[in-house]
């Protein structure tokens, strides 16, 4: 009798150890599931296509990054950011309607015209291959991303082209209400001249060499306040390849900055040099040789001006409806 019990208690403990095993086995496997869904997930389903976590992240980490820059109230920056999130999730929803019906009416891009449109940028600032270089990277932008962005916005003009603008008028009348009704629409843009010496410092260099370079820039500093030449300095200490140009960037409006070289350049005065500036890309210091101040301008002098954002208003709130419309038609889900 004594053995059948023991028998009896050695079942029940191996079917406890069973349940054991099957609760932890269960426990683990919603862990990697609940971890693989943290790593990347589907945050909208559009029609056929989806839109990924990864993807969404990956678009919303400059944004993200230059919300918290601005040092806002923590609640603040929170609700700026979940505004934000919604709002880049809404364009990548138009985006990949967008894409669905350029693929399916075989719309296309090809190398030249890329190679085309980013000629005709640098015609139209003057640009040397190098500039266009350094004003990407000032914005934090590579020419690889650049090239894509270009791609993208050659096939929106494309089905733009077929669906909207055939429906855009714009009259004399409109181009005249707009200007008596703008009268700052007369005005140029203030334009800096800027030079900038520049040493790398991105995210992956530790503390001591970043302490190091830091001594280095705050020597480069002390010369200039000693009164040597911002040339002489950017030629000496600036890893920027416009360093044998003694730091030559080009002439730009503030609408051409990040915000925050914006808030650093608009208070300076011709000849007067920034102090240090930490950058996504490293520590900068800039200098303005010159300011060119706007100038008034007749309506004549800018109709085109005026007539170009008004089409191109117009054309965007056309694209806007169609867009909406196609999305009525289609089926969309958000798993945010």
């Amino acid at each position: 009798m004594q053995v059948i019990w023991q028998f009896i208690r050695f079942k029940v403990f191996v079917c406890w150890i069973l349940l054991v095993l099957c609760w932890l086995a269960g426990t683990v496997l919603a862990a990697e599931t609940s971890f693989t869904e943290t790593v990347d997930r589907i945050v909208a389903i559009v029609n056929d296509d989806v839109i990924r976590l990864k993807e969404f992240e990956a678009a919303f980490a400059p944004v993200e990054k230059q919300i918290r820059s601005q040092n806002l109230p923590a609640a603040k920056t929170r609700g700026l950011i979940e505004k934000q999130r919604k709002a880049l999730l809404n364009q990548l929803i138009q985006r990949t309607l967008a894409d669905q019906v350029i693929e399916r009416e075989g719309i296309s891009v090809s190398k030249a015209e890329v190679d085309g449109a980013i000629e005709q940028v640098k015609s139209m600032n003057g640009y040397t291959d190098e500039m266009l270089l350094r004003s990407l990277s000032m914005n934090g932008v590579d020419m690889k991303t650049y090239r894509e962005e270009i791609r993208r916005q050659i096939l929106q003009s494309k089905l733009v082209n077929r669906k909207v603008k055939s429906n855009v008028v714009i009259t004399d009348e409109d181009i005249r209400e707009y200007h008596e009704a703008h009268p700052k629409m007369g005005h140029s843009e203030t334009k800096y001249h800027l030079k900038n010496i520049f040493m790398a410092c991105g995210d992956s260099v530790d503390a001591a060499d970043r302490k190091e370079i830091r001594q280095r820039m705050e020597k480069a500093l002390n010369e200039l306040n000693d009164g040597r030449s911002f040339e002489a300095v950017a030629r000496k200490y600036s890893e920027g390849s416009n360093a044998s140009d003694g730091g030559e960037l080009g002439t730009f409006s503030l609408n051409d900055l990040q915000q925050k070289l914006r808030e650093v350049i608009q208070n300076l005065d011709p000849g007067e040099i920034s102090g240090i500036v930490e950058t996504d890309q490293g520590f900068q210091i800039f200098y303005v040789s010159e300011i060119v101040k706007p100038t008034d301008k007749a309506l004549e002098s800018v109709y085109d001006e005026i007539r170009k954002q008004l089409y191109e208003q117009a054309v965007n709130e056309k694209f806007q409806e169609w867009i909406e419309g196609l999305r009525q038609d289609s089926h969309i889900k958000i798993i945010y």
